[in-house]
């Protein structure tokens, strides 16, 4: 009986989709994630929809890297860090992004979502207090959730002003205060102020973590991320970032902090208690895609090139855009139907755009988000733009 019921009521929310025209599909790619991948029902298209910022998910080196990775130790620890012990390729992937961020040390995750949820949710005490900005992801928003302060509160969207009211209001209660933003976010391209908002919580002797999973590898001048790009790369109290974007796109997230702060997390984080280690071959691939963007600006002066063209030439057609330094352009729609008909219209064009709706974005916020890669040639962008010319 219990089941029938979750049944009917089920179907009737996908009959609802259907009908609304909102059923979200998923696409399933026939070969390796690239500037053009095959789809098993559209055939080759350009990827706009990636977060393969740099094009290292299958550059050969990571590829390589990874694949001697498999070889030289196998899957995986096949259980938590603590009981089974933690391999050499961690220890250097850990070092590696520690030196990368500007931090004393760091420790990996299986995803950016868990080390969020570690960072979070094991390092706020129940006398302190939270504020996040309104738009942080979703996984800040859940980790928040999660962690037990004395209160939790939002602040406006990159609002210094209402950032400031209410850390005025929690200077007297709390025994500590954290400001928690992401760095890029994701569904505006929009970039935090993150020197002015760490100027505010020096000011109000508040922890400042950053989520900077869309800004590492994607902005700063040398791709260290948001804090490079806002001129206070190595003074965040603590960084998360993942590795299944820019810094090679298979999985994997990590926490970047104080030696303490790590120490607190490998103690304490459940995430890392009660979840198996990074796998190994993933560790290997991602640090050799560091170790790539540390060699030269190739990659990140290409994108950055890729990034203007595109969104000049969209600008020129018409489509209005927000002004920001980030690789993620969301064009506007507003309905969500729509939003799709004219993702399903690029796709039919030769070009993979994803349409975002509620609940991924508020209701009539639906959006065309456009994302860039290092890896587009000039001909993709001519033909990325003739698409758009026609829609």
């Amino acid at each position: 009986m219990t089941a029938s019921v979750f049944e009917k009521r089920t179907e009737e929310t996908l009959r609802g989709l259907r009908e609304a025209g909102t059923l979200k599909q998923l696409r399933h790619v026939t070969g390796p994630m690239g500037p053009v991948v095959r789809l098993e029902d559209a055939g080759e298209v350009i990827v706009l929809c990636a977060n393969n910022y740099l094009g290292l998910a299958n550059h050969p080196e990571v590829v390589e890297a990874t694949r001697k990775g498999l070889g030289q130790y196998g899957a995986g620890t096949a259980s938590v860090r603590f009981i089974c012990g933690t391999f050499d390729a961690h220890r250097e992937l850990e070092q590696k992004l520690a030196d990368f961020s500007g931090t004393e040390a760091a420790l990996s995750y299986v995803s950016c979502w868990n080390a969020n949820e570690a960072a979070i949710a094991t390092a706020v005490g129940p006398k302190d207090v939270v504020l996040s900005d309104e738009l942080n992801h979703a996984s800040i928003i859940d980790s928040c959730r999660l962690s037990r302060p004395l209160r939790r509160g939002v602040f406006k969207h990159r609002d210094l002003d209402d950032l400031r009211e209410k850390l005025q209001a929690a200077a007297a209660e709390a025994e500590l205060i954290w400001v928690i933003t992401d760095g890029v976010f994701s569904m505006e391209g929009s970039v935090a102020d993150l020197a002015a908002t760490l100027e505010l919580c020096r000011e109000f002797n508040a922890m400042l973590v950053v989520d900077d999973s869309h800004g590492v590898g994607a902005l700063g001048a040398t791709g260290k991320g948001t804090a490079e790009h806002c001129g206070v790369w190595g003074e965040i109290d603590v960084i998360t970032g993942t590795l299944g974007k820019a810094l090679g796109g298979a999985a994997g997230g990590y926490v970047a902090a104080s030696q303490r702060f790590i120490d607190l997390l490998v103690q304490r984080s459940r995430t890392s208690l009660f979840s198996n280690a990074l796998p190994v071959p993933v560790a290997c691939g991602a640090t050799r895609a560091v170790e790539l963007i540390q060699r030269d600006t190739t990659l990140i002066d290409r994108l950055r090139a890729n990034t203007a063209a595109i969104r000049t030439g969209l600008t020129d057609l018409g489509f209005e855009l927000q002004d920001s330094p980030s690789a993620i352009l969301p064009i506007m729609i507003g309905d969500e139907a729509e939003a799709i008909r004219k993702s399903e219209r690029l796709l039919e064009l030769g070009v993979w755009v994803v349409a975002f709706g509620f609940p991924v974005v508020p209701r009539g916020e639906a959006r065309l988000r456009l994302q860039v890669s290092a890896a587009l040639t000039n001909e993709h962008i001519e033909r990325v733009l003739a698409a758009f010319a026609k829609l």
